[in-house]
């Protein structure tokens, strides 16, 4: 056999093999195929048979759900309804009164397909997710149609935590169901007589007489397109404001969505887009009374005020989702403080301002709060119950200096502390009380209850900055600066944050961040339960031995809060006030304050000024007292509602006899062992025993009948110069934080 004939075998066999290979390779992508094929198609019935299960569970949509108003209402503690958002005069507009071109500019801008869809658009929800996963658009850009809004404002919220799977499904399967009984005229109908206008308005025909005083039908280009922009972001895009760039923006994108969709020409777009978005408004709001009626308006403002601002934190928009919102108010308590402030409780003038917060201790529920007093038509103004930019004086030594000192060195009540002349370490600051004047050494009750500055600042030395701070942390209290040695006579932090602190002394031990909200429920019925939970921040030994000291503020003869005392009811607390720096070239008092509570309650209360360095804005004298008169008033109405009880002493603690005196030392701490128990008292101790712990020692008992004014006139401040004295607000950042050192015997 020749050579060629041999080759011509070698080739055939290898091709036979090539072919073979090529067979198996084309089955095994078939295979493949058909794998990955049957794998869509599983996950279709799957994605399917979720949806409908999804869908199965949808609430109910009717006519009236699409036609009515989504009015956000909110309540007390006891189911009384004290706001509704967008409860004003409405314009509904019928059909022939909504005109072509408004339609045009809604359908342009929010949905192009809207005339070609049957409630879900297939290819705005691809279009969305390509944007998305290939960051063509900022944030999550929607698929939702217009149809799907409309039901997303009738029966769903907006929040955040409620966009999840089954929602979406819920949300399409409705829409689907809503173009199958309604014509696409009534669905944009509806719409554009439910969406959210800005400023407690809804529906744009009343949106149209709100900002330009006339009916849809007597509006130009210009006009509709800007109202069809505005549901985006009402707040934004609002003509009233002075800043109206971007309202002129989204105008100029409807009108340009119109020439897109060949609804108008370039000219007509242009003539518009040149007219200014300010042109006709309405400064009388055409026949609407107004944004929106509210119960007790400026009863409640401040609080409804924070409402609004959670509800919005949490994803919520108050203003389109229809909410019922269960607050923590107490609203005859709310009444009492706001009457008390504006008029029962005297002040220096109309001018002088308080900030006030109630809290609950049990759980941190906010009962009730004042943002000012005389505030006038001002709709949600200043809150100066949650501001934090004035210094809290001498309220803050129980949180920062005597708390610390009890829960990480365990020091007793009768624990000996020098009031004696003080520099802070590294300068030449001294630190001064308001007499300009030491009483030697002192006991810690003495010391707090006469709220002097010296001995608080030497226990925030021996403590540390590093253990206060983590101290403050666990009552809800921090800042971005470290703190310093100052700090422990005057924090910046706001009368609900003191309110919050205190009420961790009040029940034992344990924070509770302080909340408005009971419950929410949406308009699909689902209702979501607000019940945080404490976090346990000291002791309640420390707790406890705090609270006895502070009883002594309100009983002693040299406490700082006598004329806030109240017989009969169990209650600790402390004052503070802050005088201006010596430089400043004015006199008496910047803040004062009123920090206290009983078992049940919490209170902290701040008077001033709003602008302090201005002529007349120092409180004088006679009106330091209108915090502790204020605070006062309000406690002696709470406890009556709710009277407390005196705290227990807990088994951690023990009463001893220090010099015939009542003093409190922690079971089994060095202290303990060099005292007798005092067996005549008992774990029920009250104040009654205050009038022998009012005693100093025999350096301070000798202090004058003026001395004993020490809070109503110390600055709660260091006063410093290396000569002459000024206040802490001025040295702090002067006088640098410092390691503990020993502190004086």
């Amino acid at each position: 056999m020749s050579n060629d004939n041999q080759s011509t075998r070698s080739e055939r066999h290898n091709n036979n093999n090539n072919d073979n290979q090529q067979r198996n390779v084309g089955g095994l992508i078939k295979k493949i195929l058909l794998w990955v094929a049957g794998i869509v198609v599983l996950l279709m019935v799957a994605c399917a048979a979720l949806f409908f299960y999804y869908a199965s569970s949808a609430p109910k949509i009717s006519r009236n759900d699409l036609t009515s108003q989504s009015i956000t209402t909110i309540y007390d503690d006891q189911n009384r309804v004290i706001s509704r958002l967008g409860a004003q005069k409405r314009e509904y507009a019928k059909n022939n009164q909504i005109p072509k071109q408004l339609k045009n500019a809604v359908v342009s801008i929010e949905d192009r397909r809207f005339y070609k869809h049957h409630g879900v658009d297939t290819i705005r929800i691809l279009g969305a997710a390509t944007s998305n996963i290939f960051g063509r658009s900022s944030g999550m850009q929607g698929g939702s149609t217009l149809t799907q809004q409309l039901v997303k404002l009738s029966v769903f919220s907006t929040a955040a935590s409620d966009r999840t799977l089954k929602r979406k499904a819920q949300e399409a399967w409705l829409a689907i169901n809503v173009e199958r009984h309604f014509s696409k005229n009534q669905i944009l109908g509806f719409y554009i007589n439910k969406v959210y206008m800005g400023n407690g308005i809804y529906g744009m025909q009343t949106a149209a007489q709100y900002y330009y005083g006339k009916d849809l039908n007597d509006l130009d280009l210009s006009q509709l397109a800007l109202l069809a922009g505005m549901p985006q972001s009402p707040t934004y895009y609002n003509p009233l404001v002075s800043n109206t760039k971007y309202a002129t923006q989204r105008r100029n994108e409807v009108l340009n969505a119109m020439v897109r969709s060949n609804y108008i020409t370039q000219a007509q777009a242009n003539q518009a887009a040149s007219e200014s978005v300010t042109a006709g408004l309405d400064p009388d709001h055409g026949n609407i009374s107004g944004s929106g009626t509210a119960v007790k308006a400026k009863v409640v403002d401040p609080y409804v005020k924070q409402v609004l601002a959670d509800l919005q934190a949490q994803g919520y928009n108050p203003y389109s989702d229809g909410l019922k919102v269960h607050t923590n108010l107490d609203l005859d308590a709310q009444q009492h403080l706001y009457d008390a402030a504006n008029g029962g409780v005297q002040f220096q003038s109309d001018k002088m301002q308080t900030g006030v917060a109630v809290t609950d201790p049990h759980n941190g529920q906010i009962i009730a709060m004042l943002g000012g007093r005389h505030t006038g038509n001002v709709v949600y103004g200043l809150n100066r119950a949650v501001q934090s930019n004035r210094s809290s004086g001498s309220t803050a030594k129980p949180l920062m200096d005597y708390g610390p000192a009890i829960e990480y060195l365990q020091w007793p009540t009768f624990k000996s502390i020098a009031d004696t002349r003080f520099v802070f370490p590294g300068t030449n600051t001294v630190l001064h009380d308001f007499d300009k004047k030491y009483k030697g050494t002192m006991t810690m009750r003495d010391a707090l209850v006469q709220s002097r500055n010296v001995p608080a600042i030497r226990a925030l030395q021996a403590v540390g900055i590093k253990r206060a701070t983590s101290f403050l942390d666990g009552l809800g209290i921090s800042q971005k600066q470290p703190y310093t040695l100052q700090n422990g006579i005057a924090l910046y932090i706001s009368p609900l944050q003191v309110s919050a602190a205190y009420a961790a002394f009040a029940n034992g031990g344990t924070y509770y961040k302080p909340y408005y909200i009971n419950s929410i429920t949406t308009q699909d019925g689902a209702v979501k339960q607000f019940n945080p939970k404490g976090q346990r921040a000291m002791n309640k030994a420390t707790a406890y031995m705090i609270t006895d000291m502070l009883k002594g503020v309100f009983t002693d003869s040299q406490g700082s809060a006598t004329a806030a005392k109240i017989d009969g009811v169990n209650q600790a607390g402390k004052t503070g006030t802050t005088n201006y720096p010596g430089n400043s070239g004015q006199s008496g008092v910047m803040d004062s304050w009123m920090a206290g509570y009983t078992k049940n309650y919490s209170i902290a209360v701040w008077t001033g000024y709003d602008h302090p360095l201005e002529p007349g804005g120092s409180i004088s004298e006679q009106y330091v007292k209108s915090a502790q008169l204020l605070y006062k008033d309000l406690m002696q109405y709470l406890d009556s509602q709710n009277h407390a009880s005196d705290w227990t002493m807990p088994d951690t603690v023990e009463a001893v006899r220090v010099k015939g005196k009542r003093q409190l030392v922690i079971r089994d701490s060095k202290w303990a062992f060099e005292y007798t128990e005092d067996t005549s008292d008992n774990h029920n101790s009250s104040s009654s025993n205050s009038s022998s712990e009012s005693s100093s020692s025999s350096s301070s008992s000798s202090s004058s009948s003026s001395e004993s004014r020490a809070e109503e006139r110390n600055n709660g401040s260091s006063q410093s110069s290396s000569s002459s004295s000024t206040s802490a607000a001025s040295s702090s950042s002067s006088a640098p934080a410092t390691q503990p050192s020993a502190t004086p015997q």
